[in-house]
């Protein structure tokens, strides 16, 4: 498997795969996560990307668990669930793009003392040996040189940088999971043209991309995951180990409900009237703020936007709690409006539309492919 990184004004982000996209053949979107797989389904028509088809379906089934539950089945199991999601949803296309989750991956911008592609072809693998937790070798690694255009905006705006010196952005991922999704893929007939680390599909779909730096706050099952992103650029991505299960765990334990109860009762009501909740959801946005109030001092700029994408901002109060967290605008990310859809479901698809950005910005990735 050879991967690259994409131009940055095809915004930037991604491993290239090595087929291309027929005219007017559907392609798809692979997002295959902790408790869900999501899927989209596109194809390009007058110019415009139309939806066709997407589904979800729970993993938690599959692996002696329930739904909303972070799980981890075998690759034969993710791979029945994956068939069966493919049918369920009428899916007709065969190709198109999967996602890498970032709990497998490292996204970092570097900045290194020289301007020849010679030197920087050297250097870029040593220097990630620093910021790599892993030997090299377990993971398949590539870089992109930022064009003057946006280093030179991003000197502008406050970053230090040298005369002759270059902006890097290096991507990793673990061969591990390339090798796993791989396996997945292919065990459900399906031909994957590129891997993409998840943060660059869902910002590519998630919000209107502007030169100030704008937070995404995208809630998992099995974590958070925080991104501060300038001129197309992720600039900062952050982990918080807490998410969607953890609060329906909290619940559960408190209101002595199993984990299926406590679920239906996050789902249905929210979790911000129960102790239990409210202190899983406040510890995720005290962390979201700790980033956003330290980006903001040592950068000496303001975050201009707050976006929530994933499926746990979606929970009744969320929404709210974030507008009284943040002194910046606080919107829902809303992936659908990049596409064409029928007129019935708009209303339906902006409610579910946060949970599939990952899966919508993989396939119109996989349009231009």
């Amino acid at each position: 498997m050879a991967f690259s990184l994409s131009n940055i004004s095809e915004q930037l982000q991604g491993f290239l795969g090595a087929f291309k996209k027929q005219d007017g053949e559907s392609v798809l979107g692979i997002d295959i996560g902790t408790s869900s797989i999501k899927l989209v389904q596109l194809a390009e028509k007058r110019g415009s990307a139309v939806l066709e088809t997407y589904g979800e379906i729970a993993l938690g089934p599959y692996n002696d668990g329930e739904v909303g539950q972070a799980v981890h089945p075998p690759i034969e199991k993710t791979v029945e669930a994956l068939t069966d999601l493919l049918r369920e949803a009428n899916i007709t296309a065969r190709a198109g793009g999967s996602s890498i989750p970032l709990s497998a991956s490292l996204i970092t911008l570097i900045t290194l003392p020289t301007k020849s592609q010679a030197d920087l072809a050297a250097m870029v693998p040593i220097e990630a040996r620093k910021y790599i937790p892993v030997p090299v070798g377990e993971v398949s690694l590539d870089w992109f040189v930022i064009p003057e255009e946006e280093a030179n905006f991003l000197a502008a705006s406050g970053r230090t940088r040298a005369p002759n010196s270059t902006d890097v952005l290096l991507a990793a991922i673990h061969n591990s999971a390339l090798s796993r999704f791989d396996s997945i893929l292919k065990g459900a007939s399906l031909t994957n043209r590129f891997f993409e680390i998840e943060a660059f599909s869902m910002a590519r779909s998630a919000y209107e991309h502007s030169t100030k730096p704008t937070m995404v706050i995208d809630f998992g099952a099995s974590g958070t995951r925080v991104y501060i992103i300038e001129f197309g650029i992720i600039d900062i991505s952050h982990s918080i180990n807490k998410g969607g299960q953890d609060i329906t765990a909290s619940l559960a334990r408190t209101a002595s409900l199993t984990f299926a109860e406590a679920e239906k009762m996050k789902r249905d009501k929210g979790a911000l009237d129960t102790d239990a909740g409210s202190s899983t959801i406040s510890y995720i946005f005290s962390e979201a703020k700790r980033i956003y109030l330290t980006y903001q001092r040592k950068e000496g700029k303001a975050v201009s936007q707050v976006v929530l994408v994933g499926g746990g901002a979606l929970l009744p109060g969320v929404l709210e709690t974030a507008k009284k967290e943040f002194d910046a605008p606080v919107v829902m990310g809303n992936p659908f409006e990049r596409v064409q859809t029928p007129a019935f479901i708009q209303d339906v698809l902006s409610s579910l539309g946060p949970t599939f950005s990952t899966a919508v910005g993989l396939a119109l990735r996989a349009l231009k492919q």
